[in-house]
């Protein structure tokens, strides 16, 4: 069902984690290339180095071809799906080794494979595998589910021997660090762990007697680093500046998550191909809890929800957990940092728990539940829609035209959506002025630009393409972009646009006045608290086009300070320091970026730095 999707192209962040990454490409497998390509991800301040490393080892065996690429991401899929089953296996014949409510007229393995099929099938899963990104989810609870299948076997052990604890915190510690190097949400092992525990065995013994070494345990991995994040993190997250990139505040973003997550339940149960849009940036924001009225309704449908994880711990076990696991799935993504709103593949775990808990009630056996014929119709119904919209989802996912034009289609309000329509035709034009894709480019870049909370992507795509096709560009565009970077401190998106217009620029490949470019800078840097990147673009510009050394330099010493770490902007500095003849400034800099040449991955850059000739 997927192999169709296989053959399509790079998609949104594929392009700066790994089409634009050059730092990922490597040749050789030499210990500099490999430290530089662990660390080289643009997603996070934690480099997810482990994903990083898996892509580079398919860019160094089979190039930027995507097929391959997606194919590595459906094989980690399937693997998971074994995993799924053989948690899900454990968990049903714990449960019901307590309580007569899960059916031991059916085999708990068939129960687990429709479990697992099902979870293999669900098309909200799909991007976790054909968006070649994600690999970082699927690799990072490739991880998470390893962990919690060793927890619950040494959890079993120890209830009839009495041994298995120090295998039960090693599949904690050892799960929970290996997925931290793929993505960040493998810091939910030890919560999910902990659901399991309280869910089906009580923190007790083999003797039934409590277990202070599990409540010790979790009060270690779970609770003390709950609440030294949140001691770290609150300031930062209660200061307004933290969202002054974002369309919403803290209070608006709860009111609002409380929506999506009963749409992600939606999603995951009865997907509708317009729903599964890949792109939700036009997702409505709540501002009131009657603001849209359904705030409230979704906000009192998600305490019932924890109601029933509470009220079925010891009469159904199974959807206690199986809640449990889906609501715990979303504490990170979906309450108090400020992240973007929607993404589907934020329940590539939190949906196995959902069919943890629906599935055992449609397979338990007559005598338990009625109506055995129409549950069974009903699971069957369900395993056909997922499957049929998978395959046609997946399908679309072949080509990058269908693709383009299915998701412009399915969220015609998306800003990236219409943006993604309008970029997919200028690729297919390839600059030419007369391509009839060329036409076709310009109303749906010019209907994103206009949208509500679009970002200068469109803008950007605009003025590049008729600048690189020597065509007028329409000060429309420019008056538009610089207001949307007036209005707004500028998001990762706006400061790509900005260095993609400015790399454009300094090559020579689009010509265009100084004057608009320089007021688009001026005003993304209108705002309080600039970013390291966007001064270290801005301080680029300057020395490269404007002429202006020493706002070049002036910026680039800004972004160092701000972000001293950053390799790629100290090496910036450096080099204009030496183009200006000040050589020991320059072995200053040179000399802190031995401090951060880990694995001697910076050892080109800076042979590359004492070869510049001094140019006082």
């Amino acid at each position: 069902m997927y192999w169709p999707g296989l053959y399509g192209s790079y998609l949104f962040d594929d392009y700066p984690n790994i089409v634009n990454n050059t730092d990922l490409q490597i040749s050789a497998l030499t210990v500099p290339d490999v430290t530089r390509a662990a660390l080289s991800s643009p997603s996070s301040e934690f480099k997810r180095p482990l994903a990083s490393l898996s892509f580079s080892a398919n860019y160094f065996l089979t190039g930027l071809n995507p097929f391959w690429m997606k194919l590595t991401n459906l094989l980690i899929h399937l693997l998971n799906g074994v995993l799924t089953y053989t948690l899900a296996l454990a968990l049903i014949r714990n449960a019901s080794s307590h309580t007569a409510t899960t059916s031991n007229a059916r085999d708990p393995r068939w129960i687990a494979l429709w479990i697992s099929a099902a979870w293999l099938l669900l098309p909200i899963n799909l991007t976790a595998v054909l968006y070649v990104v994600q690999r970082m989810e699927s690799l990072a609870n490739l991880f998470v589910l390893l962990g919690l299948v060793g927890y619950v076997h040494a959890r079993q052990q120890m209830q009839t021997s009495n041994q298995g604890f120090v295998a039960a915190v090693g599949s904690l510690l050892l799960a929970s660090s290996l997925g931290l190097l793929s993505k960040e949400t493998a810091v939910m092992t030890p919560l999910y762990a902990a659901t399991i525990e309280w869910a089906l065995f009580g923190a007790r013994s083999a003797n039934q007697r409590r277990d202070y070494r599990i409540i010790a345990l979790f009060l270690i991995v779970l609770a003390i680093p709950l609440v030294i994040g949140l001691i770290w993190q609150l300031p930062r997250l209660l200061n307004s500046g933290a969202w002054a990139n974002r369309n919403f505040d803290l209070p608006q973003r709860l009111l609002t998550e409380a929506r999506i997550v009963v749409d992600y339940i939606h999603w995951t149960l009865l997907p509708t191909p317009k729903a599964l849009s890949f792109y939700h940036d036009d997702y409505l924001v709540s501002t009131g809890w009657l603001k849209p009225w359904t705030t409230l309704l979704c906000a009192f449908i998600l305490a019932a929800l924890t109601a029933l994880v509470i009220g079925l711990r010891k009469r159904a076990p199974l959807i206690s957990l199986g809640l449990g696991l889906f609501l715990g799935g979303q504490l990170l993504t979906a309450t108090i940092l400020p992240l973007e709103l929607v993404y589907e593949h934020r329940n590539y775990f939190a949906s196995f728990g959902l069919l943890l808990a629906l599935i055992p009630l449609l397979t338990a056996g007559s005598e338990h539940l009625p109506a055995a014929s129409a549950r069974y119709i009903l699971l069957g119904g369900l395993l056909s829609l997922w499957a049929v919209v998978t395959i046609s989802t997946a399908s679309a996912w072949g080509s990058p035209l269908i693709l383009s034009q299915t998701l412009a289609e399915r969220a015609p309000n998306s800003p990236r959506a219409q943006y993604g329509l309008g970029y997919t035709y200028i690729v297919l034009s390839k600059y030419d002025r007369h391509s009839s894709f060329t036409t076709a480019a310009y109303a749906p870049l010019e209907k994103a630009m206009r949208l509500p909370n679009a970002s200068i992507l469109p803008e950007q795509a605009l003025i590049m393409m008729n600048a690189r096709m020597q065509q007028p560009i329409k000060i429309e565009w420019w008056d538009s972009l610089a207001a949307k970077l007036k209005a707004r401190k500028a998001s990762s998106q706006d400061e790509g646009s900005l260095e993609a217009l400015a790399k454009c620029a300094e090559k020579a490949e689009c010509i265009f006045d100084q004057g608009p470019m320089l007021q688009a800078f001026l005003a993304a840097l209108s705002h309080p608290y600039p970013s390291a990147r966007l001064l270290a673009i801005y301080g680029t510009y300057a020395w490269n086009v404007m002429g202006d050394r020493t706002l070049g330099e002036k910026m680039l010493a800004e972004a160092v300070a701000l972000a001293p770490s950053q390799t790629p902007y100290r090496i910036t500095l450096a080099k204009m320091l030496i183009l200006q003849g000040r050589k020991n400034d320059a072995d200053q800099e040179i000399a802190k970026l031995e401090l951060l040449n880990l694995g001697g991955r910076l050892n080109a850059d800076m042979a590359a730095l004492r070869s510049l000739p001094e140019t006082p």
